[in-house]
């Protein structure tokens, strides 16, 4: 099992820090397990603190009044969610809960702030990490209001693609139900969008592993925004 320090050391947030500095980060954690499908924090809950995902897959996500799920964002192994409401000194403005088995670190605010206080080029990292996350929810709220959902799901395969450093193959860490609300959407209809990827050539599906035949016209149908 890897040690916390070392994944902590690979974070964005705390490169360039010290052994001794990371030690100090690393002394104010706390190191929680959740099983698979155990909540870790509520919509509504006081955000006293963030999270660093150790290992395992951790999905943030909002119930509407009727009771459907749509999942905002997936997290794994070497980030962190969390963060916003902390420094903002506000609630949780979504559910966090654990898809498979998951052990992460929990940050403290008050602790963490005040070793912040005495690392203050941490805090432009800081800011830098929530400004990509902003980033990342802008260009979320783009996919679902301006693309069809098939450009919606090349957009996602491209972006696992440079996520998990590959520019032939992904592998999905989330069912094809999950993508779906991550993607606006319902299983039936993706399903059907993945077999007309897969009749046009551009995409091979075996179970959870994706090959990606032509990446370029997958990038044609992401900037597009149009169906098939």
């Amino acid at each position: 099992m890897e040690k916390a320090l070392d994944v902590i050391a690979r974070i964005p947030l705390f490169s360039g820090l010290s052994l001794g500095q990371l030690a100090q980060f690393r002394s104010i954690a706390l190191e929680k397990n959740f099983g698979k499908n155990e909540m870790i924090f509520s919509e509504g809950d006081e955000g006293n603190g963030f999270y660093v995902i150790l290992a395992g897959t951790v999905k943030v996500f909002k119930v509407s009044p009727d009771g459907k799920e749509h999942i905002l964002h997936i997290f794994t192994a070497g980030q962190t969610f969390g963060e916003v409401p902390v420094f903002a000194g506000e609630h949780f403005p979504a559910n966090a809960e654990a898809l498979h088995d998951s052990r992460v670190l929990f940050f403290p605010r008050s602790a963490f702030v005040a070793l912040l206080e005495k690392n203050p080029a941490l805090s432009l990292k800081l800011l830098a990490d929530l400004s990509l996350k902003l980033r990342q929810f802008t260009v979320q709220i783009e996919n679902l209001s301006l693309k069809e959902i098939p450009a919606r799901l090349a957009t996602y395969l491209l972006y696992l693609a440079e996520e998990q450093g590959r520019a032939d193959q992904v592998n999905l860490n989330i069912s094809k139900g999950q993508l779906a609300s991550l993607l606006g959407t319902i299983p039936e209809t993706l399903s059907r969008i993945f077999a007309k990827l897969s009749a046009q050539q551009l995409i091979q599906v075996e179970g959870r592993k994706i090959a990606l035949l032509d990446a370029a016209g997958l990038q044609d149908l992401a900037q597009s925004g149009k169906s098939l």
